[in-house]
């Protein structure tokens, strides 16, 4: 009974001992898996964003016209009946 009761202690002790040596490596380790964590998600972010990018810019740029045609006539209440203007006159009016 004895050697049993020996046996536990010594696996408790055991067991103390990694829970406390793993806690220490974690705690140690722990701005390095972090740093390593944050590149590994820019990396992912940037290559999202990068293939995601051209899809979004093809569906909002409009459609180039291949063939254009000539200038519409301008309505007349916008001056497209007027006759054009030789000379403007002076650029100060004169005092008589």
């Amino acid at each position: 009974m004895q050697k049993l009761i020996n046996v536990v202690a010594l696996l408790s002790g055991l067991t103390s001992l990694a829970v406390i040596g793993g806690g220490v490596y974690v705690v140690m380790n722990q701005e390095a898996w972090q740093e390593r964590a944050r590149e590994r998600l820019t990396e992912v972010i940037t290559e999202g964003v990068t293939n995601a990018l051209p899809g979004l810019l093809d569906g909002a740029m409009p459609k180039m016209p291949e063939v254009t045609g000539g200038a519409l006539p301008a309505p007349s209440s916008v001056g497209g009946g007027a006759p054009a203007v030789g000379h403007t006159g002076p650029a100060l009016p004169t005092m008589p």
